[in-house]
């Protein structure tokens, strides 16, 4: 095997560093702030869809279960979670800056039968802890056909700038608060 000199590997190790500073310098502009009019729908604060959605899933609501039925709990099956932060407006205070945030989760349930049952959340800090929590009644005979749903939960408080961890069902979701005068850049 042919070594390259070491002027040639310099040359090589040179090329490849500035090969990924361009790379990191083209795509800050893939995930630099964007106008509002063109935020997908479904990361824009307060944005919902009644009934289906564009990619077929059904909005759905906690529901009571029926207390003539005895049911078998699990924790909610989901695909996605967007964390929408509502922007801040004028009354927002400059030295405490706080704003609502909302969720929206997108998931599936895998059969004709099941349902969601109750959602509960905890704050301790920047974590945030939230359990979703589907129902299926025992001994029905449930088609098995896969229902896509989307589910917009508002977190209890208002959030300050700041990064933070979203557990949903123990999964670790982190975003960030930005603060008001990050927002308009």
């Amino acid at each position: 095997m042919i070594q390259p000199s070491r002027p040639a590997r310099r040359q090589v190790r040179c090329f490849r560093g500035l090969l990924v500073l361009g790379l990191l310098v083209g795509l800050t502009g893939c995930f630099a702030a964007r106008p509002p009019d063109e935020v997908p729908p479904d990361e824009q604060f307060g944005h919902r869809f009644d009934g289906q959605g564009p990619e077929g899933r059904q909005t759905i609501a906690v529901t009571p279960a029926d207390s003539g039925n005895v049911y078998f709990y699990y924790p909610a099956l989901f695909d996605t979670v967007h964390v929408r932060p509502a922007p801040f407006d004028e009354t927002t205070s400059p030295t405490n800056p706080q704003t609502p945030v909302e969720l929206l989760i997108k998931g599936s349930f895998p059969d004709a039968c099941s349902m969601l049952h109750e959602v509960s959340q905890e704050r301790a800090g920047n974590i945030v802890s939230v359990v979703l929590a589907m129902r299926k009644p025992r001994g029905e005979v449930c088609a098995a056909v896969r229902r896509p749903y989307r589910f917009y939960l508002m977190l209890d408080g208002q959030y300050g700038p700041g990064s933070y961890t979203l557990k949903l069902n123990d999964f670790p979701v982190t975003f960030e608060i930005r603060r008001p005068e990050e927002e308009t850049r």
